[in-house]
């Protein structure tokens, strides 16, 4: 798929709680052709100590607005930075970037999403949705306050969630969630995203049920094309760079990912 560079407007920053906003940016003309599991290098402009692309999962795409989302954690200057940009800011953007999520049609999936890693499963969730298939969302935080989105995904299917000290949904880890608990587990594809022990435990249930799993993952990834080498993960084929053979890879791929149902997983982790 061709890549591109784009220079975007901020058209709103909304912030969702105290370390998370969404960036909505705009196009003069149509957006790129994009696919949910991809995501985008951007540039970090007016900082001192960031002189690399920062990447974000493609987090939404609205066609009739040509506009499309970013979900952004602040974590060091360079996403504090991009946190604090108001309507009108200009973003310089390389997408789309790496491989995207199998989509089905007509079939019951499971998205399991941990913290922010629920940014590319919002786009997910509206494909599947409008290619008629049952759609579940179970996403899990530390406490009430970091579950994002929820809301949002109700538009799409049921949603939902756990959270470690118990404040909303079940309390529990989102692995121990009654919904992966549950012995008749019949979903036709599981698609994962959030911390590698997480994404571990959820893979190792789905392949005790037969159940395919997409992990997409969030190694760091300097360049986007395949360059820097510092995003290599081992799979069964061999080395491979997750932001160009990735960041989705079905969880069979993965060398060293454990068969064993595991059901705690901090998302501390």
């Amino acid at each position: 798929m061709k890549k591109y560079i784009l220079d975007l407007k901020v058209r709103s920053n909304r912030r969702l709680n105290r370390n998370h906003n969404l960036l909505e940016l705009g196009c003069i003309n149509p957006l790129p052709p994009m696919v949910p599991g991809q995501f985008a290098e951007v540039r970090v402009d007016g900082s001192q100590t960031t002189y690399l692309r920062r990447p974000f999962s493609i987090h939404r795409v609205d066609r009739a607005a040509n506009t499309m989302h970013l979900l952004i954690k602040s974590v060091g200057d360079g996403t504090r930075k991009l946190a604090d940009l108001e309507a009108g800011d200009s973003v310089n953007i390389m997408l789309p970037l790496g491989s995207g999520f199998t989509l089905t049609r007509n079939a019951r999936v499971l998205l399991v999403g941990g913290g922010c890693g629920v940014a590319p499963l919002y786009y997910l969730a509206d494909h599947l949705f409008r290619q008629g298939n049952k759609v579940d969302i179970l996403i899990g935080g530390r406490s009430a306050d970091d579950i994002l989105m929820a809301d949002d995904y109700r538009a799409f299917g049921t949603v939902y969630i756990a959270t470690e000290d118990g404040t909303l949904g079940e309390k529990g880890m989102v692995t121990g969630h009654s919904v992966l608990k549950n012995k008749e587990l019949s979903y036709d594809m599981i698609y994962c995203c959030g911390p590698d022990g997480m994404m571990r435990a959820v893979a190792g249930i789905a392949e005790a049920h037969g159940i395919e799993c997409e992990v997409s993952l969030e190694n760091t990834m300097a360049c986007g094309i395949g360059v820097c080498l510092c995003c290599v993960v081992e799979t069964h084929e061999g080395n491979q760079c997750v932001c160009t053979q990735g960041p989705v890879f079905n969880s069979k791929q993965l060398k060293g990912w454990t068969a064993e149902v595991e059901t705690g997983c901090s998302l501390d982790q």
